[in-house]
């Protein structure tokens, strides 16, 4: 099977419909057993037609890519028989074409403000991020290169935390439970190529992750997507062992497509005590290294 990391020229809104489509029990639907085989999972093109009051011959045409113009009371109709999620239900309007296309213009640099940057610096106890299109990884505080990884020691263009989740093996091994944290991961990248279909940069990400990992390959074609939420994580630490941290994602106003990352611990839980442990080493570590470097 061949498999493309180009994200623009495909047929993106057909290819949901029908992964939304498998996905969903006909039970959930409310639909009754009729007693026929079925021969595929999911609900059955008229099933869809029937439940978004649309013909049958319009669905086809959808998942076809023949038909690419799409009223919005259609995709609510569609959103509501496939009982899609917030983000599925964006990420649904996101590929599809409702509007006249703007001109394309290409992606705006990712500078980060230094008024952020020194925000970030001031979280001394909070490890912190602020991440990019793609998840991008623009800035980081000492408190996120004792918990995560020195991204200083990482080429800038492979600085990208959806890239190390699948081929840096000693981040990979950060996380208890790494294919849920890729497959969100996958989920996220999904989200980011609806809202970016034309970013170079993105497409080579997913062409080369589509070529070098096969669970890649196998989670994209799913189509689930996933936008910014809170989330919570379990890390194995080489240093202090397990931690479940709290995963904050905020929206920078001036700066649409970046976030500030922040992960905490819950008080009084171990994994606080372990967190606060790990920063008070490192800082020790970190004084140790300068003073036996060389000196400017």
């Amino acid at each position: 099977m061949e498999h493309r990391g180009d994200t623009s020229g495909g047929n993106e809104l057909g290819d949901f419909l029908r992964a939304r489509r498998a996905a969903l029990d006909p039970r959930r639907a409310g639909l009754p057993d009729d007693g026929r085989l079925r021969r595929v999972p999911g609900l059955r093109r008229e099933e869809l037609a029937h439940l978004a009051h649309v013909s049958i011959d319009y669905v086809v045409r959808l998942e076809q890519g023949r038909t690419r113009r799409v009223s919005r009371s259609v995709l609510d109709a569609l959103a509501d028989a496939l009982r899609l999620a917030p983000d599925e239900r964006a990420y649904l309007f996101e590929v599809a074409d409702v509007a006249p296309a703007a001109p394309a213009r290409p992606p705006a640099g990712q500078a980060v403000d230094p008024q952020l940057l020194q925000v970030l610096d001031g979280m001394r106890d909070v490890p912190a991020l602020v991440l990019g299109r793609r998840q991008d990884v623009l800035a980081w505080n000492a408190a996120a290169t004792a918990l995560l990884t020195d991204f200083a020691a990482v080429p800038p263009d492979e600085r990208n935390l959806i890239r190390m989740t699948f081929l840096d093996e000693a981040y990979r091994a950060l996380y208890t439970d790494w294919p849920r944290a890729a497959r969100d991961c996958v989920a996220v990248l999904r989200m980011e190529a609806g809202r970016h279909p034309d970013d170079p940069a993105l497409a080579a990400l997913v062409g080369e992750l589509t070529a070098r990992d096969p669970d890649f390959r196998t989670w994209w074609d799913t189509h689930r997507v996933r936008g910014p939420r809170q989330l919570t994580k379990t890390y194995h630490h080489p240093v202090v062992g397990r931690l479940t941290l709290d995963v904050q994602q905020l929206s920078v106003a001036t700066a649409p497509d970046q976030l500030l990352v922040a992960y905490t611990a819950r008080p009084d839980s171990p994994s606080y005590e372990a967190l606060r442990f790990l920063l008070q080493w490192s800082g020790r570590a970190g004084d140790r290294a300068a003073q036996g470097g060389p000196r400017r």
